[in-house]
């Protein structure tokens, strides 16, 4: 593939580094955790949806941060939003005759199974940007329709007539014959960007190969260029971005990447948590990252699952990712009454602009963080670390008046808007450990995020959890994540068969060969070969079945009975039929830096013993400040808990206790 632009950023090399920052975008806040000197630093920024890297540059300019040298990691909202607000470049799909609208018919599955009449969607390529060409093969790679000279010379004919700023090529088997892409791709023009499916995603499945390989000639350019200002911004900096499978790729390769980018944020989180949960002991989470958007909830036990069923703007996204469930419910989600007075809370989001109320930015609508501020439970002096002072009294004018329309009181309003906001978040957890069939209490409950610790108690109530957990740094642990995080690439090929009749030497060959396309790349990126980390794993089904599962490789015989029993627990019982190989999958990763986490986390600025008015509570409640708390005796509930880049409410009825990290961990009495 080849890119629009060149990105002027120099690759991370394999060497010591002294300073280290994630950052993450988000659409309210843009996070920053920097890691200089063994110490943490953290530092919190109003986001720049329209320029993100703007906020970035705010960001590390507060740090008083030279970039010469500085390694940044970064979480990227680029192509998820573009994605989400159909705003991609002027694309050209080009594929075999007679399969120019694949695209466009899918799978022919309706959204909801009972809608007889669903709305007509706008196709992903518009007819007079799809172009039909020979290059088909068969399903045994024998050639249909070999390509010819003229059928190059008649797609740069049109690529000239129709001026797209990309071009996405998908043919038929591609995955086990590349060269008809190859040639198509290498007759078009120079500079024009070029995804082919066979790079992009080689599996089965033509439909969504089809997806990823337009999602990424789509959205790449816009990931360039966003790379290029962010870049050029930072002149000597080392510049890195997460992956939505958990592992960071080099600035100068996102654009060929752009497909792999949609979940960078969320992915962080999960690394975050991950790495937190191992050194706090509790490697079984339910996490959910409450922002000021929305919420991600997801498993986490030992390590993030990943997921090749993923789903962006209702397109299938079948590369691989972290398995999560995002909803539209966040710090910013706007509280309104439909026509018949039933209260609603979400999706739409006040965002950064003009965001809450309390903000003082103009916002006039009412949200969750304006709930939690009248309250009590968010005190308006402390938010930010006393850097940014909520406004009370436009927070209790919007939810006054919200209230007034349905015959409340401000606070009671302020409750039912928490109540439906929490209902939203319970519905998520439960799709994503309740219907797989896994019993929430069994896990800790992990709340990250800018809101998480607000609601944490609340939630893990209404699933039954008696155990809960705060981690250190919350409000900023996908920034923390992404410190935490390898370089990396997640490869996969197609080989369908048989299992039993391939040998394991047959297997092993082509993993090893699948591992050195890895190890070649990331060597590129200045990572030392023989310091490389690499897993092996295969997608088995039974004959006949469409899904598969995920089992490492541990040789035919091991693997297989794995694959069994994981299907028996899943699905709750086993088939006496053959099992199926259909890709080889590889993950390859360098060391990630070596973060020793400190407990001191800044002064708040909330005077020690103060006690304030929280609805709900017959008596004055204590605010402490987090850092205080180690090496005390736990604190009971009701409390409201600070640190410098988010807020815990410790309902009553439960008790925190802080380990030697400061991760504060919840118990319900």
């Amino acid at each position: 593939m080849r890119r629009t632009q060149q990105v002027r950023s120099p690759r991370p090399r394999h060497r010591i580094q002294t300073r280290l920052v994630g950052i993450d975008t988000g659409g309210t806040f843009t996070d920053f955790v920097l890691w200089q000197d063994g110490a943490l630093r953290v530092h919190k920024v109003l986001s720049t949806p329209q320029a993100p890297e703007v906020a970035i540059l705010q960001g590390i300019r507060e740090l008083g941060l030279d970039a010469e040298g500085l390694r940044v990691i970064h979480g990227s909202t680029v192509a998820t939003n573009a994605a989400l607000e159909g705003k991609g470049v002027r694309t050209l799909y080009v594929a075999n005759r007679g399969l120019g609208d694949l695209l466009t018919i899918g799978r022919q599955a309706r959204e909801e199974l009972y809608d007889l009449q669903p709305p007509a969607r706008r196709p992903p390529v518009p007819p007079e940007l799809c172009w039909e060409t020979a290059g088909r093969l068969a399903a045994d790679g024998s050639w249909v329709e070999p390509i010819t000279r003229s059928d190059i010379a008649e797609l740069r004919a049109e690529v000239a007539r129709l001026r797209p700023e990309s071009v996405a090529i998908n043919l038929l088997f591609s995955y086990l014959d590349d060269s008809a892409e190859r040639a198509l791709a290498q007759a078009l023009p120079a500079g024009l960007f070029v995804s082919r499916s066979s790079a992009v995603l080689p599996v089965t499945g033509e439909y969504e190969r089809g997806i990823a390989t337009w999602l990424n000639a789509w959205l790449g350019p816009l990931v360039a260029r966003y790379v290029e200002r962010l870049c050029h911004g930072l002149p000597g900096a080392l510049v890195a971005v997460m992956q939505s499978s958990g592992e960071s790729v080099a600035a100068d390769q996102t654009a060929d990447q752009a497909v792999r980018l949609l979940l960078s944020g969320p992915a962080g989180g999960l690394a975050g948590a991950g790495f937190v949960g191992r050194l706090a002991g509790r490697e079984r989470l339910l996490t959910f990252d409450m922002g000021g958007t929305s919420t991600d909830v997801a498993l986490v036990d030992g390590a993030p699952g990943l997921t090749t069923e993923g789903r962006i703007a209702g397109y299938p996204v079948a590369v691989p990712m972290v398995d999560m469930h995002t909803i539209g419910a966040g710090g910013g989600s706007i509280a309104r009454l439909d026509p018949g007075g039933r209260l609603l809370v979400g999706p739409e989001s006040a965002g950064a602009e003009p965001g809450p109320a309390c903000y003082g930015k103009g916002g006039e609508q009412p949200t969750v963080t304006d709930a939690n501020l009248v309250l009590g439970r968010l005190r308006p002096e402390a938010f930010l670390g006393g850097r940014m002072e909520l406004d009370v009294t436009a927070a209790e004018r919007v939810i006054g008046q919200l209230g007034a329309a349905m015959g409340l009181d401000a606070k009671t309003a302020a409750l039912g808007i928490l109540r439906v906001a929490n209902e939203h978040m319970v519905r998520a957890l439960r799709v994503i450990s309740v219907q797989r069939g896994l019993d929430p209490r069994d896990y800790t409950l992990t709340s990250f995020g800018g809101a998480g610790g607000l609601h944490v108690c609340a939630l893990a109530e209404a699933l039954g959890m008696r155990r809960a957990m705060v981690p250190i740094h919350a409000g900023v642990l996908s920034a923390l994540g992404m410190l935490a995080t390898p370089p990396g690439r997640l490869l996969t090929r197609t080989w369908l068969g048989r299992l039993a009749e391939r040998s394991d030497q047959q297997i092993e060959q082509r993993l090893r060969a699948l591992a050195a396309e890895a190890v070649a790349a990331l060597a590129h990126e200045g990572l030392d070969p023989a310091r490389l980390r690499t897993v092996s794993s295969l997608d088995l089904r039974y004959r006949g079945q469409s899904y598969t599962l995920n089992l490492g490789w541990e040789g035919r015989a091991v693997t297989a009975e794995a694959f069994h029993r994981l299907h028996q627990a899943r699905y709750g019982h086993r088939l006496a039929l053959p099992v199926e190989l259909v890709n080889l999958r590889v993950r390859v990763t360098g060391a990630p830096p070596k973060l020793i986490l400190s407990r001191a986390d800044g002064e708040i600025a909330a005077p020690p013993g103060q006690c304030v008015s929280v609805a709900g509570c017959e008596q004055p409640v204590p605010v402490l400040q987090r850092t205080a708390l180690v090496g005390a005796d736990p604190v009971a509930g009701p409390a409201v808990i600070l640190d410098t880049v988010s807020t815990t409410w410790l309902a009553p009825g439960w008790t925190a206790r802080p380990d030697a990290l400061n991760n504060l961990h919840l118990e319900r009495h």
